[in-house]
C-alpha cells in the first residue's frame, strides 16, 4: 500500500513539475524560434503542446522515481543492530 501511495504522489508531483517545466520550455521555444503570435498561435503552442508533454513526461518520471525509492526502502531491513561496541 505504501508503494502505491508513493507512486501516486510521485505521479502528481511529477505532473505538476513537468507542466511547469513544459511551460518554461514552450516560452523559451517561442522566444528562440520567433514563433508567430498571430491570433494566439504561440500561446496555443505552449499550452496545448509543451505543457501536456511536460506533464506526461514529468508524471511518468516522478511515478517511476518514487516507485523505485519505495521498493528499495521496503527491501531494507527495518530492525537494525544499534551502532556501538561489538561484544567480545
Amino acid at each position: 500500500m505504501k508503494i502505491a501511495l508513493l507512486v501516486l504522489l510521485g505521479l502528481m508531483l511529477g505532473a505538476l513539475g513537468g507542466a511547469a517545466l513544459g511551460v518554461g520550455a514552450g516560452l523559451a521555444w517561442v522566444e528562440i524560434f520567433k514563433t508567430s503570435g498571430f491570433e494566439g498561435y504561440s500561446g496555443m503552442l505552449v499550452f496545448f503542446t509543451f505543457m501536456p508533454l511536460g506533464a506526461m513526461i514529468g508524471g511518468l518520471g516522478g511515478a517511476l522515481l518514487f516507485g523505485v525509492i519505495a521498493i528499495r526502502d521496503s527491501e531494507i531491513a527495518v530492525n537494525r543492530e544499534p551502532a556501538g561496541r561489538p561484544d567480545r
